[in-house]
Order: structure tokens, then sequence, then C-alpha cells
């Protein structure tokens, strides 16, 4: 009798499994309560970037909704604890539902329209030139720097201009952004591109070791990442 019940529930358990819908990530919106393979590699990718602590068990729960609030609250979108379309965007991946929002992220991010090839080249040797030899999300943040000078109204609107801008930054101006970038740069920029701002918005940053202008010491400090200081 117990060999018998034991055989029922696990035809009931794998009835469950087999009928229980599948979802790619980007498919639907992700809330409080939901389970699956989308919510999975959302935790994992909130655990990759230091947001999220733990197993990613594709369980949306308390931990998980509180991961995507600071995600959120740090890359300039609105505070919901919900992945919706834009959230989706900023975390790198494709949503698969249209949403208007989408394209009204304010964290670093290209400003409009879809980065060329050359932009992210230039975006990749900037990395290089200023930050390799820095902890990957030392170089991720460099990056993030120029695309949130890029929406910005400070500074010049495209990728190329501020680079560019006289005297914006050292590798520029002694010729290391003339080396070739290698494929971490290129990871860092892209992932740059996707969303991902360590720096929480920042504009300027600097080696406080070397930094010799009184000016950038005034800036409102946000966060050191390996050996540069970030700013706004």
């Amino acid at each position: 009798m117990i060999k018998r019940i034991i055989a029922f529930a696990m035809v009931f358990i794998l009835a469950a499994i087999v009928a229980a819908p599948i979802h790619a990530v980007g498919e639907r919106n992700l809330y409080w309560g939901n389970q699956g393979e989308d919510v999975r590699l959302v935790q994992q990718k909130l655990i990759n970037w230091g947001y999220l602590s733990g197993p990613a068990d594709g369980i949306y729960g308390a931990k998980t909704f509180a991961a995507v609030q600071l995600f959120q609250r740090r890359n300039g979108l609105p505070v919901t604890g919900n992945v919706d379309a834009a959230t989706f965007r900023a975390l790198g991946f494709t949503p698969k539902m249209g949403d208007a929002t989408a394209v009204n992220k304010t964290a670093a991010t290209q400003s409009s329209g879809t980065v060329s090839a050359n932009d992210l080249h230039l975006l990749a040797k900037a990395v290089y030139g200023e930050a390799r030899g820095e902890p990957f999300e030392g170089q991720v943040a460099v990056a993030a720097v120029i695309l949130n000078r890029v929406r910005s109204p400070l500074f010049p609107n495209t990728i190329a201009g501020v680079i560019f801008e006289p005297l914006a930054f050292t590798a520029v101006a002694d010729g290391q952004f003339y080396l070739t970038p290698n494929d971490e740069a290129y990871r860092a920029a892209q992932l740059a591109l996707d969303g991902w701002d360590p720096t929480g918005g920042a504009l300027y940053y600097f080696n406080p070791a070397t930094a010799t202008s009184p000016w950038i010491w005034s800036r409102p400090y946000i966060t050191t990442i390996g050996k540069h200081r970030f700013c706004r």
C-alpha cells in the first residue's frame, strides 16, 4: 500500500511539472511569487552583479524583490520591485512583451537608437586605456561614466564627443587610448551598454593617489571601485 501511494504521488508530481508553463526570459513581467527558469536567469544576473546573495532557485521571493528594487534604484528605473520590459533591458535581456516605456532608462545606456559597432569599439578602447588592470567591475564603471555623460546635458551627447572632449580623459591625452583593447574591455563596454552601472550614476572618476586637481576632490562622492573614486 505504501509503495502504491508513493507511486501515485510521483505520478502527480511529474504531471504537475509537465503541465507547468515554461517561460522564456523576457516573455512575461516578473512579480513576487513567480517561479521558473526566467526567474532563475534574472536571479543569476543579479547575483553576478552583486545585488543578490544566495542561490538562484527560480523562486521570486522577498530577497529577489529587494534585489530588483536595489538594481532599479541604482539604474534610474521606477522602483517597483517587479521586472518589467525596461528592467529586463537594463539587466541585458531582450523583453518579448511590448512596452513603450522600455526605452525610458536614465542609467548607463545609449541615449537613443542603436549603438554602432564603431561606438562599441570606441568605448572598449576608452575602457582599456583608462582601466586595464582594474577589477572587471571597475572597467564596466568607466564605461558607465562615459555613457552617463552622454545622457547628461553637461556633456556632448555622443560617445565619441564625450571621449574626445578636450582634457576629459588621460588615456586620450597620453595616447593609451590608441592601444588595441582586449576581449575583457569589449565585454565591459557591452555590459555597460546593456545597463550595468556599478557607479550609481557617476559622471566623474579619479585615482586619489595621483589626482592633483582640488576641484575633482570637491565632487560628491558615490563609491570606490579598485583604484578609482567615482563621483557626481
